[in-house]
């Protein structure tokens, strides 16, 4: 049985990447024609596939703190963060000019290695996963 303290810092973790999750679905359904700029053409239908994942963001960040999907949520927003991995390599190497973000390698390299980071996340705190806090039996 998990640790009341550990219940805590997982329920924060959830409320903060639910807000990740909800401003960039807000992103993807206000401003879609910038993430086009960075969707890889391999993509099909990239603008419903952008209006989509907006909204899976915004469910996803829902359900994720709501409670009775949030094992689902948070294997559904991890598996969500690897497949936007090619659109931050495209928008990295591409050197894609988006407003308020910069086009630079001090925010792409640690864009790029923090994704490993937000599937752990949600991993985590739907607790689907325990490591690297599980206590020893």
């Amino acid at each position: 049985m998990p640790e009341p303290s550990d219940e805590r810092f997982r329920a924060v973790l959830r409320w903060i990447l639910a807000a990740i999750y909800i401003a960039a679905g807000l992103a993807h359904l206000w401003v879609p024609e910038k993430l086009l700029a960075i969707t890889p053409s391999w993509v099909p239908f990239a603008p419903t596939v952008i209006l989509a994942t907006g909204i899976c963001e915004i469910a996803g960040a829902v359900a994720l703190v709501a409670g009775p999907l949030r094992r689902w949520a948070g294997i559904g927003l991890a598996a969500y963060a690897i497949c936007v991995w090619p659109a931050n390599f495209k928008h990295a190497i591409d050197g894609i000019e988006l407003p308020y973000i910069s086009n630079s390698w001090l925010y792409h390299g640690p864009r790029l290695a923090f994704q490993p980071v937000l599937i752990w996340w949600a991993l985590y705190c739907a607790g689907v996963i325990d490591w690297p806090w599980r206590k020893a039996k």
